[in-house]
């Protein structure tokens, strides 16, 4: 853990999963990302489609199964290509064709990547604050 911290990685809970439905269970607000990848998904194996402050949704076609650790690193376009880097765990798999893939909740986050998915979360924030004017 002590080496961990020296690599600027921040310990993130992974909230507990109880019986409520899915929309009681989000903690976060999510944010639709790589939606440019909608249109060749059938030539990508996996592309994360969307992300929040507790996790991201993962695109597959052969999710994990739910427990699994998982080392996360992939890129955002945000002003120019960015990665998030980090640590998490499956915490919901979807089987359904037109939504086949995974939730994962983060466990570990660069102390950058945590930066990058505020500002994220930020823009989407004012975006939708300004079309509600």
């Amino acid at each position: 853990m002590a080496n961990d911290r020296r690599r600027g990685y921040q310990e993130t809970p992974v909230p507990l999963r109880g019986d409520a439905s899915r929309a009681e269970r989000r903690q976060h607000d999510r944010v639709p990302i790589n939606q440019e990848f909608d249109a060749i998904e059938e030539y990508i194996a996996e592309y994360v489609s969307s992300i929040s402050q507790g996790g991201v949704f993962i695109r597959s076609k052969n999710p994990l199964p739910m427990g699994t650790r998982v080392t996360l690193k992939f890129s955002v376009i945000v002003d120019d290509v960015e990665t998030v880097e980090g640590e998490g765990e499956v915490v919901r798999v979807e089987k359904d064709p037109e939504e086949m893939g995974m939730g994962v909740a983060f466990t570990r986050l660069s102390a950058e990547s945590k930066e990058l998915i505020d500002r994220i979360m930020a823009r989407h924030a004012a975006r939708i604050s300004d079309l509600e004017e």
